[in-house]
């Protein structure tokens, strides 16, 4: 937690390379934060940040859009830096050719019971599964090895199932968009309520010039998210940061909220996740979202 003497903001993210890209220039120094110190990262994968999220110990972080709801009372969503994905997202493969009928009661590796890669699979399989709740670097190793009949891969895995022999059964971004005609938000940056709304615009300025200066010096952000890319190459590395590091992470807009306000309705719907607390001043669900254009 940061404190008023240090001065230093605690920020949660994955080292995935898209989360690295992004905080590459607060990392870097190359951005910095009006009344703080400076950042300290904390790295972990992005099930233990939304764990971590639902104790509310960092300042800022990255959490998987299905965990909001959970979180809402602790923190404010933040307009930049989401991931968000227009007509791809999380992708449902198998050993072979299969449909999500073939996979009724059947085991599928999930990446994280709180990863909206999870969320999506309940909202788009038509009967009941199995899920198998496995760290998202193992998934296609458990279906290679017939662990389990299917898996839902995300980060870099989007882009390297297919070299690796595996058939796809869903594109479940791309089914959202089919069905909804909107961007799927798959990970958010949220910032806790303590800190008060006149830090909350500060920081979410700053964390949205990172966002943009990694952008405009491409070459030197990728170079840093390349150290955590998992081995992958330069040019696999580079079409998955622009895969999520796009113009709705510079800003969700009104289209990033409408999908969030969606996505979260469909999934209380169906008890899937807990409606969104009541905000108390407007009696309406709690959808906070900091500088939002």
């Amino acid at each position: 937690m940061s404190t008023d003497a240090r001065r230093v903001l605690t920020v949660g993210h994955s080292p995935d390379a898209d989360d690295a890209f992004m905080f590459f220039a607060l990392a870097k120094g190359k951005v910095t934060i009006d009344g703080y110190d400076g950042v300290e990262h904390v790295m972990e994968d992005i099930e233990s940040l939304n764990h971590r999220a639902r104790q509310g110990d960092l300042d800022v972080t990255a959490i998987s859009a299905a965990v909001y709801p959970i979180v809402a009372d602790k923190y404010r969503i933040m307009a930049c830096g989401a991931s968000v994905g227009r007509d791809y997202g999380p992708i449902l493969i198998a050993n072979r050719r299969a449909t999500t009928d073939d996979l009724a009661g059947k085991r599928i590796g999930v990446p994280g019971t709180y990863t909206t890669a999870y969320l999506l699979l309940r909202l788009y399989m038509p009967a009941p599964f199995q899920p198998v709740m496995l760290p998202f670097e193992r998934i296609m190793e458990a279906v290679a090895s017939k662990e389990v009949d299917a898996g839902v891969i995300i980060h870099e895995g989007q882009l390297t199932w297919a070299d690796r022999g595996f058939e796809k059964v869903l594109d479940l971004g791309g089914a959202w968009m089919k069905d909804t005609k909107l961007p799927i938000p798959l990970g958010l940056d949220v910032i806790h309520r303590r800190l008060g709304a006149a830090r909350h615009e500060r920081i979410t300025k700053a964390m949205e010039a990172s966002i943009r200066y990694a952008r405009a010096n491409e070459d030197e952000a990728i170079g840093y998210a390349l150290e955590f890319g998992r081995g992958i190459e330069r040019e696999t590395c580079r079409r998955f940061v622009r895969m999520y590091v796009n113009d709705d992470t510079v800003n969700m807009g009104a289209e990033g909220k409408k999908a969030l306000e969606l996505l979260y309705e469909r999934a209380s719907e169906r008890g899937i996740l807990p409606a969104l607390p009541e905000d108390p001043g407007t009696h309406s669900p709690l959808l906070d979202i900091v500088g939002l254009k």
